[in-house]
């Protein structure tokens, strides 16, 4: 392996203590689901006080009975936990359960146990609006962290609007898309917004271009307003690719063929070539669905196959290229999301285990900075649709932590 190689490997391997991504952290850990109201297409997030519920579910490699306990934590709107309150002040229950919901996967090639939990339970409940970590634990293995999820709380105190347009000021109707963004403060006592505000603007869910407290245009005693914001510009980017896979003895959607190797079934989306033009094809933006051609007990039917990655494009003169989706990944997956490259056929290629279902994605370029950028193959439309989703955290003079007060998502079509 290059150095060059271990540069971009150790980038893709930095801590993630400063994001709200979900993500596994043993090899034996697949298909780390975390969602809101059974809402897949959407953010993890709950209101307080509501019915709603957030369901964790994961896949443990093996039919063997592993004694998982889930810890809940509060943390701050950067996601560093929370250490000016006390967790009689966001829980009312008790912590570090036992997840007793547990079965065995039926007729698959690849014998997993498909775990499950929701928030909040008979055990514990959120008292507190905020962002949370769910630290899953095996007491098996003298309580091994094994993954983590994370999801928000809101408690909308205060009144948030969200629009997107591609009219910018940096172009119209070229290839970026801008947003504008309205705040009222509601009964919330805000005397100095530039410390007691702090706002999260992101696209598609990513977190390697979201949008940290961008200042805003306007402020009133009544709220504040970001409008020809040129900090909430976003690059429209392209459609995502997607394929599904509900059977594995025959293909289907986005799908070129199937093959049984003896051990496990090796499947090959079409391969991806540059798109010079805009087509639109209907995708889901990275979010992705367990389930089968039956649909019937998805989360322990449904089969492990080995996806194989084809992507038709010249090689960059730095860094990489990497398969960008929601879905959570293990350390050693992260290998495996960095495609390799084909001198030869000129063709990025990665394989990567993954549970049948639907799948959408899209090909990033990470620079040797650690940056993220579109490939120049892929393509950057106006009229791609995208989802934007901002969340808006207060802290009130004498308060210890900041509540998430306000979220919206819309899509830009």
């Amino acid at each position: 392996m290059t150095r060059h190689l271990l540069t971009t490997l150790s980038l893709l391997l930095l801590p993630l203590t400063l994001t709200g991504a979900s993500r596994t952290l043993s090899p034996q850990i697949r298909s780390l689901q975390v969602v809101a109201n059974q809402d897949w297409l959407s953010p993890p997030v709950i209101r307080l006080g509501s019915d709603d519920v957030i369901h964790v579910a994961f896949d443990e490699l093996s039919h063997n009975f592993h004694r998982y306990v889930y810890r809940l934590e509060h943390c701050e709107e950067d996601w560093t936990p929370s250490e000016e309150i006390f967790e009689s002040d966001w829980l009312e229950g008790f912590n570090d359960n036992i997840i007793d919901d547990y079965q065995n996967s039926v007729n698959t090639t690849v014998a997993y146990t498909h775990y499950t939990l929701q928030i909040p339970n008979e055990r514990c409940r959120l008292t507190m609006s905020g962002n949370y970590r769910l630290h899953i634990l095996d007491e098996d293995q003298e309580g091994e962290e094994v993954a983590v999820a994370e999801f928000r709380v809101t408690e909308e105190s205060m009144t948030l609007l969200l629009a997107a347009t591609t009219n910018t000021d940096i172009d119209t109707n070229g290839s970026h898309q801008q947003l504008s963004m309205s705040l009222g403060f509601g009964s919330n006592v805000v005397t100095r917004p530039d410390e007691q505000i702090r706002t999260v603007v992101m696209q598609n869910q990513r977190e390697d271009n979201l949008r940290r407290n961008v200042g805003p245009n306007l402020t009133s005693t009544n709220g504040l307003e970001w409008t020809h914001n040129r900090q909430l510009i976003f690059q429209g980017g392209n459609e995502y690719h997607k394929f599904e896979v509900l059977d594995p003895s025959h293909p289907t959607m986005g799908i070129d063929f199937i093959r049984w190797d003896g051990t496990y079934f090796q499947v090959w989306p079409y391969l991806n070539e540059p798109r010079p033009n805009y087509i639109y094809d209907e995708d889901a933006d990275g979010a992705f669905y367990i389930r089968n051609s039956d649909n019937v007990e998805n989360d322990t039917a449904s089969d492990y196959v080995w996806i194989n990655y084809r992507l038709k494009a010249p090689r960059l003169p730095e860094g990489c290229v990497v398969i960008d989706g929601q879905w959570a990944t293990s350390a050693d997956d992260r290998y495996q999301y960095v495609m390799t490259y084909n001198e030869a056929e000129s063709l990025y290629t990665a394989r990567i285990l993954q549970k049948q279902g639907y799948y959408s994605y899209q090909y990033l370029w990470l620079k040797d900075d650690g940056t993220t950028h579109l490939l120049p193959s892929e393509g950057n439309f106006f009229e791609t649709e995208n989802r934007y989703q901002a969340f808006v955290y207060y802290k009130g003079t004498g308060e210890r932590t900041w509540r998430l007060v306000a979220y919206r998502q819309i899509e830009l079509k």
